[in-house]
């Protein structure tokens, strides 16, 4: 992949500047190669981030929970939830003292395409993983880290 200069075709103002369109552009680049990743399972990647979450806790959780954990916040996160109930990944359950309040499991079918899908991630995240060296990712998770603590209001 080309510089992220020579990619945008586009000068920029500062280093500053550069690095935050990088950072976008490289979010974008990931982003899009995991929708491609999915894409066979009939699943989105905030769906597969539900999916995961679910298999995590072990048991039934409500969706405030759930919305919590997820990588991207999404305010559909209920919408994309119902989406894995109709397709049978995910069960949904009531509860008896407050109607109100909705639990979600996954379901076995649910957990059996997380198995799938981890088999076919396994190399993919070697070949990945390679891309940096142990350092220089501990390097970029701390820059990234300060940088979102320097922003933050």
């Amino acid at each position: 992949m080309a510089r992220i200069d020579e990619e945008l075709k586009s000068r920029f103002g500062s280093e500053q500047e550069k690095a935050l369109l990088n950072v976008l552009f490289t979010a974008a680049w990931f982003r899009n190669q995991e929708v491609d990743r999915f894409k066979p399972f009939g699943i989105s990647p905030q769906q597969y981030n539900i999916l995961r979450i679910l298999r995590g806790a072990k048991e039934r959780m409500n969706m405030h929970c759930v919305k919590g954990r997820m990588i991207d916040r999404a305010p559909n996160a209920t919408r994309l939830t119902d989406k894995l109930i109709a397709k049978g990944l995910v069960e949904r359950e009531r509860c008896e003292e407050d109607r109100r309040v909705v639990f979600v499991r996954i379901s076995a079918k649910g957990l059996e395409m997380l198995e799938h899908i981890d088999e076919l991630s396994r190399a993919r995240k070697q070949c990945a993983s390679t891309g940096l060296s142990e350092a220089e990712a501990a390097d970029l998770n701390r820059l990234l880290d300060a940088w979102r603590d320097r922003t933050t209001t």
